[in-house]
């Protein structure tokens, strides 16, 4: 793939049949090269041709869906030059002011720093107490999650043979595709999407451990009964010897949107990337999952700032920071995002790549105890015939967390550490149990 553009338009483009970027960089049939409004005459004015192409395709054959259409997503494009050069400054700055265009942004790759880990021989004595912490064993004597509730782990892929999660996984997604892009920092599958998520890093099997683990030689997982899906959005890089997930904007978008249309029911994204190139990261298409009622917790990020990391920091996302095993909260956990819920998130054991297990710290690791605890908490409504909407699982949570201080929303500690078992007494309450 050569230089390209997303762009979001005020109005979709009148030309119909607009080829999807994926099967269209293979085959370049079908061209379109005019947006059919003055914004060809910018492009024309610095001599570029430009293909057109569709930057989601519809969930049905039956085109977009209301909720893709108030999330923008079907007048959302990418911009890919003919040529091999660049997109010049001035024509992006030109693009940017343009009445037509809502948003424009760069094609670029974004680094999620992950947490650094340390291979051990699991012993279960150690992943104890977590699941103390948030309550976890009052809850599991309710419910382990029902294998209707679907959990999504967007990641670094996941070890789909390791002994703690093997045939876990309902549905599998690697959107990674670099294609014409400079790769000499990765190693690995890097190129055309397919249904192989595997995991070279270790991060995302570490986030899968921790949300379904079987309990083989780690605690059992936060929603062990569940089903979970793997969605590979973030290669694999390296420096001075370690590894790092890094992975184009638009890849992560299209495994959001692959996973709401597959069904998932929560949506666990254990990364966090900054706003550097124009259009909130990840925004439409995360106002597509929430319209279609999926609950999208992430982790806050790692550098004990308040720098805001997305999608974390988007309005309607869990926001979550990490707290040791004495409920205090961590140094390095971020709060520029509203952090919405506290969960354990130092030293936490669980499985890691290669069929091995790792301890590592981060708010990485407290997210999927929160993506659990709301499957958990979906569970437990569909067994009473409810389905629970994501402001209503909010609200069983914010009512319930254990506070850090006397506030009832903390700026580093949001409105406390989960408690599953208020949650749970909470929700029969509501129900009327």
């Amino acid at each position: 793939m050569k230089s390209h553009l997303v762009l979001r338009l005020a109005n979709p483009i009148p030309a119909p049949n607009i080829p999807h970027w994926e099967p269209f960089i293979l085959n370049k049939a079908n061209e379109v090269g005019e947006f059919g409004n003055s914004l060809d005459a910018v492009f024309r004015e610095y001599g570029l041709p430009i293909w057109i192409t569709a930057e989601y395709r519809p969930a049905s054959e039956d085109g977009f869906n209301a909720e893709e259409i108030e999330s923008g997503l079907n007048r959302t494009y990418r911009v890919i030059l003919r040529q091999d050069t660049t997109f010049p400054p001035g024509l992006v700055d030109q693009i940017r002011l343009h009445p037509a265009v809502d948003w424009v942004r760069r094609g670029a790759i974004a680094q999620a720093v992950l947490p650094v880990y340390s291979e051990m021989a699991s012993t279960s004595a150690l992943s104890d107490w977590p699941g103390a912490l948030i309550h976890l064993p009052y809850a599991h004597a309710i419910t382990k999650g029902r294998a209707d509730i679907k959990v999504a782990i967007l990641d670094t892929g996941v070890d789909l043979d390791h002994p703690e999660v093997v045939g876990r996984f309902v549905a599998r997604k690697d959107v990674v595709d670099f294609e014409g892009l400079d790769t000499s920092s990765f190693i690995g599958d890097l190129l055309q999407a397919d249904d192989d998520p595997e995991d070279e890093v270790g991060h995302g099997t570490h986030i899968a451990g921790i949300i379904g683990a079987r309990g083989n030689r780690i605690a059992e997982g936060v929603c062990s009964g569940c089903r979970l899906m793997a969605v590979r959005v973030l290669a694999t890089m390296t420096q001075n010897g370690r590894r790092f997930g890094a992975g184009l904007i638009d890849n992560i978008n299209l495994g959001i949107k692959w996973a709401v249309d597959n069904g998932a029911d929560v949506i666990n994204m254990s990364l966090g990337v900054r706003h550097e190139h124009g259009g909130l990261p990840h925004a439409d298409v995360i106002q597509y999952a929430l319209r279609k009622g999926v609950s999208v917790i992430a982790a806050a990020g790692n550098d004990g700032t308040n720098n805001k990391y997305y999608p974390g920091a988007l309005p309607g996302v869990l926001a979550i920071g990490a707290v040791d095993r004495d409920g205090h909260v961590a140094p390095f956990s971020s709060y520029g995002a509203r952090i919405s819920f506290l969960a354990p998130g130092t030293g936490i054991l669980s499985s890691y790549r290669d069929g091995g297990y790792a301890a590592s710290s981060g708010t990485s690791q407290a997210a999927p105890f929160v993506s659990g605890a709301v499957a958990l908490l979906q569970s437990l409504a569909l067994e009473h015939g409810r389905r629970l909407l994501s402001h209503q699982i909010k609200y069983l949570l914010q009512q319930t967390s254990e506070r850090i201080d006397r506030r009832r929303h903390h700026p580093k500690g949001g409105y406390g550490i989960i408690n599953l078992a208020d949650a749970f007494r909470l929700l029969n309450y509501e129900l009327g149990m």
